[in-house]
């Protein structure tokens, strides 16, 4: 079993969470429809990655 070495204060458990936090989803402007959407990811709305179209939507 397990034996801890020292107890750990509050400062230094919290200074080790710092970057523990969650940040923003990074979304752009599709350049095709102009809908938002997620950084380097198809865009739902018109199908389109890079210039091209990747995927059939009912539009």
């Amino acid at each position: 079993m397990a034996i801890a070495q020292a107890k750990v204060s509050r400062a230094r458990r919290d200074k080790r969470r710092s970057h523990h936090h969650l940040r923003a989803a990074a979304i752009c402007e599709c350049p095709n429809c102009h809908q938002m959407r997620l950084v380097h990811t198809v865009c739902p709305n018109c199908g389109f990655y890079k210039g091209r179209q990747v995927i059939k939507t009912k539009d």
